[in-house]
This record gives structure tokens, C-alpha cells and sequence, in this order.
């Protein structure tokens, strides 16, 4: 517990001071692309507005992660970073139509851009983008913080292609890059978030967490001794790194200090084997009625 609160406490300062950072950059990014008459920088701006709600939403999800499960909250608050994570794909998608939208406006007549901001202002964004994916890198496993570094890649990314359409621009003459820049842009967000997507939908569906096979998990259980059968196995993500297991499992008529041993077999395999710690376990004997969706497997 010591070491689940203090990375909540690294990820709450982290998430911070890049949020904060982020922000003085979208006002950077913006005024320059007006001045500049650069789509690409306000689509870049743009992009790092999408990130600073981001980071802020991640950080609303960190600090209710760390408050403790109550009466009414029974399992915590580890969705809040899920639905944290899902917003934020909201957003991107968002952001992304909007980009397509004004990267199909403009090529249709182009505009030169002032490169000497485009230049500037990428090599600002390549840093600061940079610098606080590596201070979210550590705690990559957590959904959340993976959506909130996945803005960032994608932001360093897009903003080292600015600088490479600004040199092409100066090199060609050709506004053109500035545009198709935009699109390219579009097209990474896309990419980078569709894994966070699936993820986060797959656990608000209630699905079995993607690395942990069910029937695996059962033939596991099957075959620990005392065990006849399992039966009604369901498996959930609480969170991205909390996961929940419910099932029945047939056993011999015997003591139940016997079947406690049986018990805890089977907590202690599915713990140290599959990270399952959260387990609801129903022991019995003389089979199960199929009704309310417990069927025989």
C-alpha cells in the first residue's frame, strides 16, 4: 500500500507541472500561428490543448484513485482513471476531425506560412513534449497515464514533423507541406490512441482483461487438488492494473476447515499467477442449479 500511494503521489506532481506547462505552450503555439499564418501551428496548439485536458483529467483520476473505498464506493474509485483514459480518446477524436476539416480547407488555397515560427516554436514543443514523457514513462503500465503519455509521444512527434515542414516549406517554396503536415497529424493521433480505446471500452464493457485467458484460468483452478469442476467464472478490470475473478467451484462434502485449504490454494495461484487479487469464490457441493447465468462448463 506504502508503494501504491507513493506513485500516486509521483504521478500527481508529475502530472502537475506538465499540465501547467503544456498549457503555456498552447498559448505559444496559438498566438505564434496566427502571426504566422501557419494551420500547422494551430493545429499543434490545438493538439496541446487536447493534452493539457488531458493531463488535467488524469490528474483528477490520480487524486480520486487515491481516496479509499467507502459504504458506497465498495471497490474504490480505480474507474476514474478509465473513464479519465476514455474522455481523453473523446477529445482526440475531436481534435482530429477538426484538424482533417481545416487541413482540407486550406488545401484548397494554401497560404505561406512564417517558417522562422513554425522553427521556433517546434523546437520549444520537441523539449517540453519530450521531457514529460519521460517523467510519465515510469508509471506506463496505469491506463491512464498511458493515455496521458501516448498525448505526449504523439505531441513531441507531430511537433519534430513541424519543424521538418517548416525546412521543407523554406526549401520548396510550396505552403502545401503546411496543410498535409495537419493531415499527417491527424493520422498519428489516430494511431496512437486506437490501443487506449479498445482498452478502455473493453473494460467499461465488463470484459475479460485483454493478457488473462478464461479458459486458462479455469483449467488452472480445475486442476489444483480438492477441485472437481469450475463453473459461472467471471473475470473484470476494476482499473487497468486492479482485476476481479468470481466463480463456483465443486468440491468433495467435506469439513470446512478442509475447504478452506482449498480456498486459499486457489486465491494464492490466481495472485501470484495472474495478479487477480480481488476474488469471490463459492464452494459447493452436489452440483448447480443453470439459472441467472450459471451454466455448467
Amino acid at each position: 500500500m506504502h508503494s501504491h500511494h507513493s506513485s500516486l503521489a509521483e504521478e500527481d506532481h508529475v502530472l502537475r507541472w506538465a499540465a501547467a506547462a503544456t498549457l503555456g505552450y498552447v498559448a505559444l503555439a496559438f498566438g505564434a500561428g496566427l502571426i504566422a499564418h501557419s494551420l500547422a501551428l494551430i493545429s499543434e496548439a490545438g493538439h496541446n490543448l487536447a493534452d493539457f485536458l488531458a493531463l488535467a483529467l488524469s490528474w483528477l483520476a490520480v487524486y480520486l484513485q487515491s481516496k479509499p473505498a467507502t459504504a458506497s464506493k465498495t471497490f474504490g474509485y480505480h474507474r476514474a482513471g478509465v473513464l479519465a483514459a476514455f474522455l481523453n480518446v473523446l477529445l482526440l477524436a475531436a481534435l482530429t476531425l477538426g484538424i482533417v476539416i481545416g487541413a482540407i480547407e486550406r488545401l484548397g488555397r494554401p497560404q505561406s506560412p512564417a517558417t522562422a515560427a513554425m522553427l521556433a516554436v517546434g523546437g520549444i514543443g520537441v523539449l517540453m513534449n519530450g521531457a514529460i514523457a519521460l517523467a510519465l514513462e515510469r508509471n506506463r503500465r496505469d491506463l491512464n497515464i498511458r493515455a496521458a503519455f501516448l498525448h505526449m509521444i504523439g505531441d513531441a512527434v507531430s511537433t519534430a514533423l513541424l519543424i521538418l515542414a517548416a525546412l521543407a516549406i523554406r526549401l520548396t517554396r510550396n505552403p502545401i507541406f503546411d496543410p498535409l503536415l495537419a493531415l499527417l497529424i491527424a493520422g498519428f493521433i489516430v494511431w496512437s490512441s486506437w490501443d487506449v480505446w479498445r482498452e478502455t471500452l473493453n473494460i467499461l464493457l465488463e470484459g475479460t482483461p485483454r493478457h488473462i485467458n478464461a479458459v486458462a484460468v479455469s483449467a488452472d483452478i480445475a486442476r489444483l487438488p480438492g477441485v472437481q469442476s469450475v463453473h459461472d467464472l467471471h473475470l473484470w478490470s476494476l482499473g487497468s492494473n486492479a482485476h476481479a475473478l468470481s466463480c463456483h467451484i465443486a468440491v468433495d462434502d467435506r469439513l470446512l476447515s478442509k475447504s478452506r485449504a482449498i480456498l486459499m490454494d486457489v486465491q494464492r495461484m490466481l495472485a501470484d499467477r495472474y495478479r487477480i487479487h480481488h476474488t469471490t469464490v463459492q464452494l459447493e457441493c452436489g452440483g448447480c442449479e443453470s439459472r441467472d447465468g450459471c451454466v455448467l462448463q
